[in-house]
């Protein structure tokens, strides 16, 4: 081949195949194992990563008297006004109101928030965590930075020099027949040793290589550079590398062809699902989808729906909206706009229109969303209207396995500088919450969900195992 030639011509979308899929997917990794459980046994996981650190205290508050007056007694301008926000029944709890169409949601059981949750090597109380020098493992690596806290909660560990994903992981541990697949970009969460995540363009899309696929082929040259090229991927080779590089071209040609005419359908196509188009109605306009995450989210519908041609009975998905890095202008002139307004907005009509379209399928009870963030943001607002890196969040897990309807963990006391708070001097006391539910005892609660087995935990996840018996948080 010809050296110079540029990768991109062969690539329609950059890491779309090219960086899909790794030796590890050579043979389908354990398809014989996928194959043999029962039809119908299909489950799927769908990770949304909310990039820059989502202000979890403004996405659910406390409603009842005393916490609602100590909440909005710190938050100030921030605070939104407890008659603006969406109750959840039988709870003392509200959403922001952009989240209003998760109401129905929580009021059919189908969705759980789950409270400051982040990483964490074992329990820790604040006198451990204020008494453990900056070495110890009870010290997640760059507390409060971005890329780190990142790949801790997309690697499910403390170590931020961790390169794996655990959703990755558990692909490879549990032998799904194809890696975890992205609609949202090259996040380290699809990560394993073998392979790399399958990344899939948007609705409308081509997916392969240029001038070899589909209609190309009638023309004869196109067969045959086709030919050609499959011919060069089984070729021996004498490098380890070079033959790496070639059987993951070759496995992401394999799912191009495969997977193309599912991605390429719009809700406005001929042959779109009506059922999925139902359940997105509210957010699509003129035959187009309206936000990018909708957009994610719908191509995970129809991969979903399409999960005979995408193979196996296990898939895990990865979707992401960035933009909830608020230290300024969080808060617009009213509490539905502004730019957590708009982003919360975003993502509950995506969510909700994700849940419809999987009832509408019938695929409701075998496939769980649950969302991740870098970290939460300080309880105590800065000076811009804005809010700050801090540590533990508050998490939704959405859909019909979920035992929704309720909330699960421990809301964070909120005082600044209480049992909660990470800081001790009088400038620390932000409301930088210590976790009190760790990212490993979140991702065992969906995993084992998934099928996973203790053992298979204990390597997914290896410090699950310093939480005791303590391995489940129970919201599904």
């Amino acid at each position: 081949m010809n050296s110079n030639l540029n990768r991109r011509r062969w690539l329609q979308m950059a890491g779309t195949a090219a960086g899909a899929l790794g030796t590890g997917s050579l043979g389908n990794l354990l398809l014989a194992t996928q194959e043999a459980r029962a039809a119908g046994d299909y489950k799927a996981l769908v990770c949304v990563f909310l990039y820059g650190g989502n202000d979890g205290l403004n996405s659910i508050v406390p409603t009842d008297a005393t916490r609602y007056n100590q909440y909005s007694s710190v938050r100030g301008a921030l605070a939104l006004p407890q008659g603006s926000l969406v109750g959840l029944a039988n709870s003392d709890y509200g959403l922001h109101p952009s989240l209003a169409r998760l109401e129905p949601v929580w009021r059919a059981g189908h969705l759980a928030p789950v409270f400051n949750v982040g990483p964490l090597y074992a329990p820790v109380t604040k006198a451990e965590f204020m008494a453990a020098p900056a070495s110890s493992p009870l010290r997640p690596d760059a507390l409060f930075s971005h890329s780190d806290q990142q790949t801790l909660w997309e690697t499910g560990g403390t170590n931020a020099l961790w390169r794996t994903g655990w959703g990755g992981r558990a692909s490879v541990t549990m032998g799904t027949a194809n890696p975890v697949i992205s609609v949202g970009g090259n996040g380290r969460f699809g990560l394993s040793l073998q392979a790399a995540p399958l990344v899939l363009p948007a609705p409308g899309s081509t997916l392969g290589v240029i001038g070899i696929q589909g209609a190309d082929l009638t023309y004869g040259p196109a067969a045959r550079r086709k030919e050609a090229l499959e011919a060069m991927y089984a070729q021996s080779q004498n490098l380890n590398l070079a033959t790496a590089l070639s059987a993951q071209h070759a496995k992401a040609n394999e799912a191009a062809a495969r997977l193309s005419n599912v991605v390429k359908v719009q809700p406005g196509d001929a042959n779109a699902s009506a059922g999925i188009n139902a359940g997105f109605a509210n957010v699509i306009s003129g035959g187009q989808l309206t936000s990018g995450l909708a957009k994610q989210m719908y191509q995970i519908a129809k991969l979903v729906e399409a999960n005979a041609t995408v193979g196996g009975n296990r898939q895990i998905f990865f979707a992401t909206l960035g933009g909830f890095d608020t230290h300024a202008g969080q808060i617009g002139t009213a509490v539905t706009n502004g730019l957590h307004a708009n982003l919360l907005k975003e993502l509950g009509d995506a969510l909700a229109a994700f849940n419809a379209a999987m009832a509408n399928i019938g695929m409701g009870q075998q496939v769980t969303t649950f969302t991740q963030s870098d970290f939460g943001r300080t309880f105590k607002p800065n000076n811009s209207k804005g809010t700050d890196h801090a540590w533990g969040n508050m998490h939704f897990v959405m859909g019909g396995a979920v035992k929704g309807g309720m909330t699960y963990g421990a809301y964070p006391e909120l005082v600044l500088g209480g049992p909660n708070d990470a800081g001790d001097s009088g400038w620390e006391k932000q409301g930088r919450w210590i976790p009190t539910a760790s990212v490993d005892q979140y991702a065992a609660t969906l995993l084992r969900w998934f099928g996973a087995g203790e053992a298979q935990l204990d390597e997914i996840l290896p410090n699950l195992r310093n939480f005791g018996t303590k391995r489940s948080l129970g919201f599904v």
